[in-house]
């Protein structure tokens, strides 16, 4: 072949990908380290799980993560069935559309972009308090917050543009690290007896246990701990074989995470011992420092070097979390860019075909989000982090419902698939199981976001406005189009 004939097939190649995501990029590991990033496995347990002991339903904690994975596994029934059909890089967009309607899916798309955005810019107020806190801890300086998240951004949007698989190998490293310690932490204690008290098997998996206390708080935060497994469906145009790749590594996200925070949450109330955790959570709450009670036994099992090296992981999980969330939000950015709902220069790729005008986009959406926070001078951790972590939750959550009733009516409709179980039963039973935690997370939305009723109020409103807007927005854009025709 000569030069210019191959320079015409490279040509022609570009022409074809223009577009488009790069295809063949990842694997099932690929997919799944994607997931378990989203969801900053060490983030959720130091973040969530002394509130669910604390508050929630005390030693019987473990048991929300079950009954919460239940819930998230019967909803990613409906969820695969429907991946086998649809492969998009606008996941809820494309899932609720083919249901419920174009109009509907931008509003899904609407919310899933609030929800991704919203947790990310969360995850900088937390990431950011963290590191200027252990900078300030170890060099003595005093460099703000938002300084540091400025500087993470910048990396995030240069780590997005090389490429997913890039980002991949990066996640890869992350997660493993923080995976490693915690599940080295939990197998260790089981394998010891558990704590003071023993195991504690039925102070924490029995049905009295489940049901004391404030079993609807403990499960609304595990809850939160588990929404990112739907991202598998997102990088479909990515991955190598997608009907098979998204299934599997949906089931699997699923599986594991469930599992992981199910046991080490286990292992951390027999660490204190059943009838202390409770007070030890609520100890832990009161100082102002959550994370002790999960670092605490760890440091204790494994000596001092664990207590420096587990506030270095929490900020690698948040980074994995913030870099996995920009992925996210800028493949529904560049989906809804190419079906011209928003405009056509966020469908603009790289020569890695990764799609740079959506995440330039994504950058300045998060510095809009992050910065009125600094500006005003509010805490991190209290305000920025505490509020947006409680609108994505609840903006995932409806998602999920929407989608599953949207596979109920794609599938009676279209006959595409006729299992009783993937498409009517299960997706029914996921979504019965979403509206309970919906109206749990609404009802205990102040708890949530650690603030006062009005602006519990006010945040919630966010959630069906950008709903509403998105349905109208399709709504105009179709009748714009017909008028032009």
């Amino acid at each position: 072949m000569d030069s210019q004939t191959a320079s015409l097939t490279q040509t022609g190649h570009d022409a074809s990908m223009a577009g488009r995501l790069k295809p063949d990029s990842l694997g099932v590991l690929g997919v799944l380290f994607f997931v378990l990033s989203a969801q900053a496995p060490l983030t959720a347990i130091a973040g969530a799980v002394p509130f669910a002991v604390a508050i929630g339903s005390g030693a019987g904690a473990p048991t929300a993560y079950v009954a919460a994975g239940v819930v998230v596994l019967l909803f990613s029934v409906g969820f695969v069935a429907m991946s086998r059909h649809v492969v998009d890089a606008g996941a809820f967009y494309a899932y609720i559309g083919k249901g419920l309607g174009r109009p509907a899916g931008s509003g899904g798309a609407g919310l899933a972009l609030l929800a991704y955005c919203a947790v990310q810019a969360a995850m900088y107020g937390l990431y950011g308090a963290t590191v200027s806190a252990l900078v300030e801890h170890y060099s003595g300086a005093r460099v703000a917050w938002w300084v540091w998240v400025l500087v993470t951004m910048a990396v995030v949007e240069i780590l997005g543009a090389l490429g997913i698989d890039m980002g991949a190998k990066i996640l890869a490293v992350f997660v493993l690290a923080e995976f490693s310690i915690l599940v080295a932490f939990a197998l260790v204690t089981f394998f010891k007896g558990g704590g003071p008290e023993g195991l504690g098997v039925t102070e924490s998996f029995s049905p009295s246990a489940a049901l004391q206390g404030a079993p609807g708080v403990a499960l609304m935060f595990a809850v939160a701990s588990m929404f990112g497994f739907e991202s598998t469906a997102i990088y479909g145009e990515e991955a190598r074989e997608p009907r098979k790749t998204v299934p599997r590594a949906a089931y699997a996200s699923v599986t594991l995470i469930t599992a992981f925070l199910a046991f080490t949450t286990w292992m951390l109330v027999s660490a204190h011992g059943a009838s202390q955790a409770t007070s030890d959570a609520g100890k832990a709450l009161q100082s102002g420092d959550a994370t002790s009670f999960v670092f605490a036994p760890i440091t204790s099992l494994f000596g001092g070097w664990a207590g420096d090296v587990l506030p270095i992981l929490l900020v690698t999980s948040l980074f994995a979390g913030i870099l996995a969330f920009h992925n996210s939000a800028n493949r529904y950015l560049f989906s809804l860019g190419r079906e011209g709902l928003l405009p056509s220069g966020l469908t603009v790729v790289n020569r890695r075909h990764s799609p740079w005008g959506a995440g330039a986009a994504q950058t300045a959406i998060s510095v809009l989000l992050v910065m009125p926070f600094a500006v005003l001078g509010k805490d991190p951790v209290l305000t920025l982090f505490s509020w947006l972590s409680g609108v994505s939750v609840l903006g995932v959550m409806l998602l999920y419902f929407l989608t599953s009733v949207s596979v109920v009516v794609f599938f009676r409709r279209s006959r595409a698939d006729t299992r009783p179980w993937n498409t009517l039963i299960a997706p029914v039973l996921g979504a019965l199981g979403i509206a309970g935690a919906i109206w749990i997370i609404v009802d205990n939305f102040t708890t949530l976001i650690g603030g006062d009723r009005t602006t519990a109020m006010w945040l919630e409103l966010t959630v069906p406005v950008v709903l509403v807007l998105g349905v109208v927005g399709a709504r105009l854009t179709r009748t714009r189009a017909e008028t032009t025709d």
